[in-house]
């Protein structure tokens, strides 16, 4: 399904001199990315999508399908010492064809004003496209003056967004390089805020999660308005403090300040599912794949909804597709293999077990699917199970001694064991009250007690969030305004001929009327139910049509006429053309003439 007024950026191509320099294209990809997501009324495929697409060479209206966005911005970028080029076109995925490109040499120092400049005409030519948007004056602010700082940022973040633990440890390392060259940036702040709340979350280590209070307090104190600020103070709230309420609150801040940022929407999904909202949970995942489809990390989420509600089959769907999106990430792989233990599907776990590299605790895995079904006889040695649990296992997606313990009956000391887990604030343990490797342990008072200290209710964000009332439109101009406007643009439309000029822009007809571009686009769409490409190209029709009947002009083609009219290409000519009359330019008249 293609959604109105809907676009991809698609990841700009490095042509500079050095594949080194992809972090540069990724980067001014993702902040085009995050400007037009300010744009209310615009649908924005989120960053891991777009991302998807990267060094392939694949047909726009096949992107345009498998996203369903109505238009692709495609882009390159090649800086040479102090200087930047960055060309870009925005296409229409229906038919492949280019609705605007330009070209753009700026010297580096003018970088902001450049994303702006791009982000804004972007946002221009898709409102006279498809439909009216309103469009703040400005969508890029500069987040620093140092642009050496910012350099360094762009390549923090272009090792953070890979997710991974090398990669946010070298992200670690340029975030602090960066802020000793320019402390009063806040961006490098948040990044570290976020990257020592997860590290510090999932290792038990409290001096992390210091740290990451530390620096997104610094940060906040620079900008208290940024979408990445309160990502990460949901981020150590949730994951490192297990405080629902705070964490619930900041998740949704950073949406409400950029709604295409997934990973925010993905954390209050999780934050759903970890206190058993799972309803919520699940529109939330629906929601986040509407916007990032081809996330492998999200469909692992929406997996985990149906794992802790013991829906195997359909956790299993999601994670082949997440496996098939990204076949190395490790979380689908560690929930695959629980689920098959519950499906009772050994041949699967051990053909799996044997041919990925990247499983987790394939030893332990075995012996905890024999004790879970103790009725096949698999030949595992169960007896080896005491020793796997003493062993210190590191940092797992999921607690395999526990797991371990409470399949050995042993259940006394997993309780122990999850007991002291909880009171650390251990991430790995977050979804333990549905987690239902740990059934056996649900009778117990022990266990019950240990729920209600987490889920408390007063502990708890409210589970029905408030409907929001979908209010019509507003009218952005009066009565008696719109009356004036309209007779002045149907006289310049009529006596002066405006839309003769082949390059008019929406703000240019504005001036002309001097209003506001914003009203002007709410008016013409309000009022005659049609972009302001088409309103335009009804009078070029009209116009095309008086030419073309007219004896005079018989000696010119009909291309020619067009051109006269105000069309500025053959394509836009001929489909609006049809679209409007059914026939053939040359159709049309020839049916006119007899």
């Amino acid at each position: 399904m293609v959604h109105s007024k809907s676009i991809a950026v698609l990841p700009f191509s490095n042509l500079s001199s050095s594949e080194a320099s992809d972090y540069f294209s990724d980067g001014i990809t993702d902040e085009i990315i995050n400007a037009l997501s300010k744009i209310q009324g615009l649908r924005v495929i989120a960053r891991t999508s777009s991302f998807a697409y990267k060094n392939k060479s694949i047909d726009v209206r096949r992107i345009g399908y498998e996203l369903g966005v109505e238009s692709i911005l495609e882009g390159s970028i090649r800086q040479y010492k102090e200087q930047v080029r960055i060309l870009v076109a925005l296409v229409q995925t229906d038919n492949g064809s280019q609705i605007w490109s330009e070209s753009f040499d700026r010297n580096l120092e003018d970088i902001f004003a450049l994303q702006d400049e791009i982000s804004l005409l972007i946002a221009d030519k898709i409102r006279e496209s498809f439909g009216h948007l309103e469009i703040q004056e400005h969508l890029v602010e500069a987040p620093t003056k140092n642009i050496e700082a910012y350099d360094l940022y762009l390549k923090a973040r272009y090792q953070h967004l890979m997710w991974d633990g090398q990669g946010i440890r070298n992200a670690v390392g340029l975030y602090e390089k960066c802020l000793t060259i320019e402390p009063t940036f806040a961006l490098p702040y948040f990044g570290l805020g976020y990257s020592y709340a997860m590290y510090g979350s999932w290792g038990n280590n409290k001096d992390l999660l210091k740290l990451s209070e530390h620096h997104l307090k610094k940060g906040f104190d620079l900008d208290d308005q940024s979408y990445l600020g309160y990502f990460g103070k949901a981020t150590l709230h949730f994951w490192g403090k297990w405080d629902f309420i705070n964490g619930h609150k900041f998740f949704q801040k950073a949406i409400q300040l950029n709604p295409a940022y997934t990973e925010a929407e993905e954390g209050l999904c999780e934050l759903y599912t970890a206190i058993g909202y799972f309803e919520e949970a699940h529109k939330k995942a629906d929601n986040i794949l509407k916007i990032n489809p081809l996330s492998a990390n999200h469909y692992f989420t929406k997996a985990n909804i149906y794992y802790l509600s013991k829906n195997f089959p359909k956790a299993v769907e999601c994670l082949d597709t997440a496996l098939k999106i990204n076949p190395k990430f490790t979380h689908p792989i560690a929930l695959l293999q629980l689920c098959y233990i519950h499906l009772k599907e050994y041949e699967k776990l051990d053909i799996f077990l044997n041919q990925n590299p990247f499983v987790e605790r394939p030893d332990e895995c075995r012996v905890l699917y024999q004790l879970v079904n103790p009725e096949e006889n698999i030949g595992i040695d169960i007896n080896k199970a005491s020793l796997m649990i003493k062993e210190d296992f590191g940092v797992t997606l999921f607690p395999w001694q526990l797991f371990l313990l409470v399949h050995l009956g042993k259940h006394e000391m997993a309780l122990d064991f999850l007991e002291e887990n909880i009171k650390t604030r251990t991430g790995q343990i977050i979804n333990f009250m549905n987690t239902p490797l740990l059934e056996p342990l649900w009778h117990y008072s022990k266990f019950q007690d240990l729920v209600q200290s987490v889920f408390d209710k007063k502990s708890l964000p409210p589970k029905q969030a408030k409907q929001v009332q979908i209010k019509n439109p507003k009218a952005l101009m009066s009565v008696s305004e719109t009356a004036i406007v309209l007779e002045n643009l149907s006289k310049g439309m009529q006596e002066e001929k405006w839309f003769q000029n082949t390059s008019l822009s929406l703000r240019e007809l504005a001036k002309y009327l001097s209003i506001n571009a914003n009203k002007l686009s709410w008016l013409i769409n309000d009022k005659t139910d049609r972009n302001f490409n088409e309103y335009l190209n009804s009078y070029r029709l009209q116009d095309f049509q008086e030419k073309a009947l007219n004896p005079k002009n018989a000696h010119l083609t009909l291309l020619g006429l067009a051109y006269e009219s105000g069309f500025n290409s053959k394509s836009v000519f001929n489909s609006f053309f049809k679209k409007e009359t059914g026939m053939t330019p040359k159709a049309w008249v020839k049916a006119q003439q007899s």
